[in-house]
């Protein structure tokens, strides 16, 4: 077509008084047998296809600018994709002005069709309105790991957005919540200020153990625990300052127990499952290592006068009692049982009074 037709299709040309009204006139070199309608579809969409591709080119060479501007990985990406949907949302408006289609008229469309699709629009306005929040906020940002409390839902935060926050759990799933519903619920942040996390271990032992033994047992547990840091200055969270090694306090007196609370700070908060599990395998080794004793509730019955009776028997269980193939062990009678009742299948026979018969005497008496 050459340079002269390209720029026959771009020009503007001055319009006729029949041709005022049409926002695209037909170019003269254009056969008539080629329909306007299909000129002005071929122009939009290249329109189209090609701010995509410009919105692309933008992105990647104000990237740089915009992230050493604002610092958050979140901030930047909303502004950049902002940046991408602008263009191509100008591109589109100019592409619908092809076909006569104004802002004006899509104005008046929109407000004749606004009170059928507010209730549609509602909630996304109002993940919108959420997500602006969020990013002001910075309850957390990109790479954070954080944990959803209703749901008891830890994972990372892999991407925020005006609509939505997309977090990457630990089981290896993705969960994509609008930042409406994240607005509502309670969050909480492992790793936005500081990686490092304080946890507590509660250990009861029996009131006859070394208690200070115990104390130290539960601290020499904690240290050699890899991942536990084993001491160093104190850590600072606000205004308060605790230690960084492994410590073991008295918590309270319990009915049958001492209750030992040990707090110790994990390097990361990724692993808090595993640590704990190696440091209660450590204390539990210590403590029989040690002769200390962890108690288990014990039952005591107790009556008197007012309580009833309770017969009680106790007997030994015979070795020829074996389970039968059901399950069902088989009920034996006591061997003594037995004896006296053979003693009294084969034993002398008894009078009617009772006596055994005198044979003696009627032997003697007889003739």
């Amino acid at each position: 077509m050459g340079m002269y037709g390209l720029w026959a299709v771009l020009q503007v040309a001055t319009p006729t008084p029949t041709e005022a009204s049409d926002p695209l006139p037909r170019p003269s070199w254009l056969p008539d047998y080629v329909p306007m309608f299909l000129v002005r579809l071929v122009l939009a969409v290249g329109l189209v296809v090609g701010a995509y591709y410009a919105s692309k080119l933008a992105r990647q060479a104000l990237g740089r600018r915009v992230a050493r501007r604002f610092k958050r990985p979140s901030v930047t990406r909303t502004i950049l994709r902002s940046l991408q949907a602008a263009i191509v949302l100008a591109a589109i408006m100019v592409a619908l002005s092809f076909f006569g289609l104004g802002f004006g008229n899509l104005a008046l469309s929109v407000g004749v069709f606004s009170a059928v699709v507010g209730i549609v629009l509602a909630p996304i306005i109002g993940n919108i309105l959420s997500g602006v929040f969020v990013l002001s906020e910075q309850p957390y940002e990109i790479g954070d790991m954080i944990e959803i409390k209703d749901t008891e839902t830890k994972g990372f935060v892999e991407d925020i957005t005006l609509l939505y926050t997309k977090v990457f759990t630990l089981d290896n799933t993705f969960m994509v919540m609008p930042n409406g519903a994240m607005r509502e619920r309670d969050v909480v942040n492992f790793s936005a200020e500081d990686t490092r996390i304080r946890l507590t271990l509660d250990v009861g032992v029996t009131y006859e153990s070394d208690i200070q033994t115990a104390r130290e047992q539960l601290e020499a547990g904690a240290r050699e625990t890899d991942g536990v840091i084993k001491g160093g200055p104190d850590i600072r969270i606000g205004s308060a300052r605790y230690p960084a090694s492994p410590t073991c306090y008295i918590n309270e007196f319990g009915d049958s127990e001492v209750s030992l609370r040990l707090r110790y700070w994990a390097q990361e908060p990724y692993k808090q499952t595993t640590v704990r599990s190696r440091v209660m395998t450590n204390v539990w080794r210590r403590f029989d290592e040690h002769d200390i004793e962890i108690p288990y509730p014990h039952s005591h019955l107790v009556f008197d006068d007012t309580s009833g009776e309770m017969q009680v028997a106790m007997r030994e269980a015979s070795e020829e009692r074996a389970a039968q193939k059901s399950g069902a062990t088989r009920r034996q009678e006591p061997e003594a049982d037995a004896d006296a009742e053979t003693e009294t299948e084969v034993g002398e026979p008894e009078s009617e009074d009772g006596n055994p018969p005198d044979d003696e005497t009627d032997a003697t008496d007889s003739p």
